[in-house]
């Protein structure tokens, strides 16, 4: 890997990843990337609902989702998570936010003209309870 300045890595010819911040947010990092995966097509959930299951805070969540390399959002259903109140996000690129919605209605979701999704309870991912986890702590994590 060849460093292209103190904020990202070269990983291939044309994709950048940027540089985690320590091992611990690595980590983060990963367990959201792994969690979004999870999100089964016709459901959504939200950068709460995983923060509150990884005892993070939302932003962490939200930071992590911006921050993906090209070929991590073709692969992950991105699209599929929203803020609390169900809705997509008004502060989106306007061509990532039409490509959100059309990846979700293709799903069977209705969006209001507002951006809200309808009957957000009937699609709800449940990503499961809070987990006791110390991201810093590596012993602990051994077994995640």
């Amino acid at each position: 890997m060849e460093s292209l300045g103190a904020d990202f890595l070269l990983i291939t010819q044309n994709q950048l990843m940027p540089k985690t911040k320590s091992k611990a947010f690595a980590r983060i990092r990963a367990e959201v990337i792994r969690l979004v995966g999870l999100i089964p097509p016709g459901k959504f959930t939200t950068y709460g609902s995983i923060a509150i299951h990884m005892n993070v805070m939302a932003r962490h969540v939200a930071f992590v989702m911006s921050s993906l390399t090209e070929q991590e959002a073709a692969e992950l259903p991105w699209h599929r998570v929203v803020s609390a109140d169900a809705r997509l996000s008004p502060n989106m690129d306007a061509a990532l936010s039409k490509l959100q919605r059309r990846r979700l209605r293709s799903e069977k979701l209705k969006i209001n003209a507002a951006g809200y999704i309808q009957n957000p309870d009937e699609h709800f991912h449940v990503v499961g309870i809070r987990r006791n986890i110390r991201w810093s702590d590596e012993k602990r994590l051994s077994g995640i």
